[in-house]
């Protein structure tokens, strides 16, 4: 009963620490565009390189922090280095009304949250009996942290203010001193020298020597090269097609996705890893067609139907990974692998997806500010396609954990 109990709170604790976490960037990354056009006055190009902050930082930091978690600090002080020296950063940005400025400062904040999410994955991780059935539920507060802070800033007409990232500092603040209660792992000990390599994070890198996991690691990173379309450019896709409320009809993906979170585990037991990915790779070719085809008929019709997909993308895809990344890697590498499946996906993926997808729109836009969404959308559909081919055919599951 008490061994019942305990595990019961565990998960308990876990579910906290991720709706705190998912609140602190939800409060300030959706509405920081908002703030910084429309108060501070920078042009689009400073506002995109602001949003690229957050690639920049997935390149740099999750695979060294990950690295040190894994030799020489417990995960969650870790965590609560990070978050309180995040909570500090984000009252420096609302001082600041200078891009020169602002956009080091906010690097300096990306580098410091980035590798926290790796991070809430390696110790929820650590701390689970059935990761592949309880992760989910897990993962799932981080959907109600996010779409609660989203709520709350637009009930409080917040979004043109400074304050989201003050809402975000004091969550930050609190997170960091919540994270120092969280269970403690101490660092494996070893009896070498670390060396340049190792804590530069290279270590991780020896798991590619599995081929399954070199090809997850590069069709990951791969995928999010035509998600970066979406992320960027599917709110001014769909207020340009004359879709209604544009930001509550892309609020259905995460409604789908904490639906999708929920019922994660008994579709993963059939799916396994190679099927769950490849589904999530064919709902995101069929919203992409779909939104060539809404574009291409004035159907909007179209583009409500898949919204909601993303949802399911983004969790099949992305948990599937995380817990792939899970069982490969030894307990002596855990945070540095999440580290670098996060450097692969939100690094590498998404920046080359920002460049490619803003050219893509440039090449496709007029001089009066029309688009041709049926050629933009029809970009991504085809590296799609290209990149799903390739993972059914390249990617074979093996259950055997790599070694250190």
């Amino acid at each position: 009963m008490n061994a019942v109990m305990g595990k019961r709170n565990k998960k308990t604790r876990l579910s906290l620490m991720m709706f705190l976490q998912f609140f602190i960037q939800g409060s300030w990354y959706v509405t920081m565009g908002t703030y910084l056009g429309n108060t501070l006055r920078f042009s689009g190009v400073e506002i995109g390189l602001a949003y690229s902050t957050a690639a920049i930082a997935a390149i740099v930091s999750p695979v060294i922090v990950g690295m040190i978690a894994d030799r020489f600090f417990s995960a969650n002080r870790v965590l609560a280095f990070l978050n309180i020296t995040g909570a500090f950063l984000l009252v420096w940005l609302t001082q600041i009304d200078q891009f020169a400025l602002f956009f080091p400062v906010l690097l300096m904040y990306t580098i410091c949250f980035m590798p926290t999410m790796s991070l809430c994955n390696a110790i929820s991780f650590d701390n689970l009996t059935d990761t592949a059935k309880e992760f989910s539920r897990i993962r799932l507060f981080g959907s109600f942290g996010w779409i609660i802070a989203g709520l709350l800033i637009s009930s409080m007409n917040l979004e043109k203010l400074s304050t989201p990232f003050l809402i975000a500092a004091g969550i930050s603040f609190l997170s960091g001193l919540y994270a120092f209660t969280l269970p403690y792992k101490a660092p494996e000990k070893r009896v070498e020298k670390a060396t340049v390599g190792q804590i530069l994070g290279f270590d991780a890198f020896k798991l590619t020597k599995e081929r399954s996991f070199l090809v997850l690691l590069v069709f990951s990173a791969m995928t999010c090269i035509p998600l970066a379309f979406y992320d960027s450019f599917t709110n001014l896709f769909i207020v340009n097609v004359g879709v209604s409320n544009a930001a509550a009809a892309m609020s259905m993906g995460q409604v789908a996705e904490v639906v999708f979170l929920f019922a994660f585990p008994l579709i993963f037991l059939k799916l396994r890893y190679k099927g769950s990915i490849v589904a999530a790779i064919v709902a995101w070719l069929l919203m992409y067609g779909f939104f060539a085809l809404g574009a291409r008929t004035g159907e909007v019709g179209f583009i409500y139907a898949v919204l909601p997909l993303h949802g399911f993308c983004f969790t099949f895809f992305f948990v599937s990974g995380q817990l792939f990344v899970d069982e490969k890697a030894p307990s002596s590498l855990r945070n540095s692998a999440q580290g670098l499946i996060a450097f692969a996906t939100y690094g590498v993926g998404k920046y080359l997806g920002s460049l490619i997808a803003g050219n893509v729109v440039d090449q496709y836009s007029t001089v009066q500010g029309a688009y041709n969404w049926v050629s933009v959308w029809t970009v991504p559909f085809v590296m799609t396609l290209v990149i799903l081919l390739g993972f059914i055919v390249l990617f074979k599951e093996k259950k055997n954990k790599l070694a250190a």
